[in-house]
């Protein structure tokens, strides 16, 4: 298998557990009789400690190389989906969960900068739009797959189903000899004070891109989060009919990372990200306010597919302005940004939604997408 789809197939291993605690949010409230605010630190510590992992991941991945880094990640997940499935106390779980989000940041990290160096400039788009839908792939197969077991056996055996083919997959990417370059091939300008390889970094361009990430992740981490809860609490669905609702959205989400890579190849990259990002705000502007089921359904479809069409224009922005012998730690930057964003949001969201009704996470979200959208407009990139 070439390395490219090795990365691939890993990343849809990685992200088949990426939605799973947020669907279950309103099982663990049941379960474990939580208020609001604690279900949600389900998603914020686990996100806390995924952000302390970013930087560290960044530098590792001029250390070791993609194949060691990415079997690490594998067996990370797979051992520690285990425990999530034995615990009985909802501290463990937390603990599991986020254990569990180490893996993401040491994939990532190492995945995307090993790619950005496998591709051509002018495949670059297009590229992570494959690798994007690999992990939509895994995403929706991941949700698919609970509301089967919601229906028959609980919850718990979801770690247990995909734990075992995780921890093969890390066992076949740790013998594949074709991912052992290392991400840096410039050890010795990878080499220097964490200071000065910061600021070679952080340029302009790139501040600028983090800041519109920021904003529009804030608005989507505060949807997504809460939105089976929403369909549960609000819209009177079952849990396991919002949990393949929700599952079904990622579906849409590979055609959605499929678009972004194309649109991003045709039109360039930010014209790409744009639009993604004003098809966001426009769906979910029409998402609160829809009354039939059908239609909700439609319009929560459409809604995924032009949030899931960021990330492939994303990848390709930071990988065109940022130095290619700091790849790896400009991804980490990038992932750090975006992981303070998820560990704050959920809470913040709650926050709010508490004081208020459920309902309100869309103006929270919109107001958030849309300065995130404007703020993108200042980025001077061609690509």
């Amino acid at each position: 298998m070439k390395p490219f789809w090795m990365v691939c197939v890993t990343h849809m291993f990685v992200e088949v557990y990426f939605l799973t605690q947020v669907a279950l949010i309103p099982v663990f409230i049941r379960e474990f009789n939580l208020s609001l605010i604690e279900s949600s630190l389900v998603a914020t510590v686990p996100s806390l400690v995924q952000l302390s992992a970013n930087l560290p991941s960044g530098f590792m991945t001029e250390r070791f190389n993609t194949r060691q880094l990415l079997s690490i990640s594998m067996v990370t997940e797979g051992l520690s989906a285990l425990l999530v499935s034995q615990t009985q106390s909802f501290w463990m779980l937390v603990l599991g969960v986020s254990v569990m989000r180490l893996c993401s940041p040491i994939y990532h990290i190492s995945g995307l900068s090993r790619i950005s160096q496998l591709v051509d400039r002018e495949r670059m788009s297009r590229s992570m739009g494959f690798h994007n839908a690999l992990g939509s792939f895994g995403s929706a197969i991941g949700l698919v797959v609970l509301s089967f077991f919601l229906l028959t056996i609980g919850w718990r055996w979801i770690y247990v189903f995909w734990a075992f083919p995780i921890l093969i997959w890390g066992l076949i990417v740790s013998r594949s000899s074709q991912l052992g370059t290392k991400v840096s091939e410039d050890r010795e300008t990878a080499k220097g004070k964490m200071l000065d390889t910061l600021s070679s970094v952080l340029s302009t361009s790139f501040l600028i891109l983090l800041a519109a990430i920021g904003l529009r992740g804030i608005g989507y981490s505060g949807s997504t989060t809460f939105m089976t809860t929403y369909l549960v609490e609000i819209r009177d669905f079952s849990e396991s009919m919002a949990s393949l609702i929700f599952g079904l959205g990622t579906f849409m989400g590979i055609a959605g990372s499929l678009n972004g890579g194309y649109l991003g190849e045709k039109i360039g990259a930010k014209k790409a990200l744009s639009l993604a990002i004003l098809g966001s705000v426009i769906s979910l502007s029409v998402l609160g306010f829809v009354a039939q089921v059908y239609l909700l359904m439609a319009v929560y479809l459409i809604y995924v597919f032009f949030s899931s069409s960021v990330w492939s224009p994303i990848n390709a922005i930071v990988a065109h302005i940022t130095p290619g012998t700091r790849r790896g730690l400009s991804f980490s930057v990038y992932f750090l940004t975006e992981g303070l964003v998820v560990s704050i949001t959920p809470t913040l969201a709650a926050a709010v939604i508490g004081s208020l009704e459920i309902w309100y996470i869309f103006p929270f979200s919109i107001v958030f997408l849309t300065i995130g959208l404007m703020v993108l407009q200042l980025l001077h990139y061609s690509g």
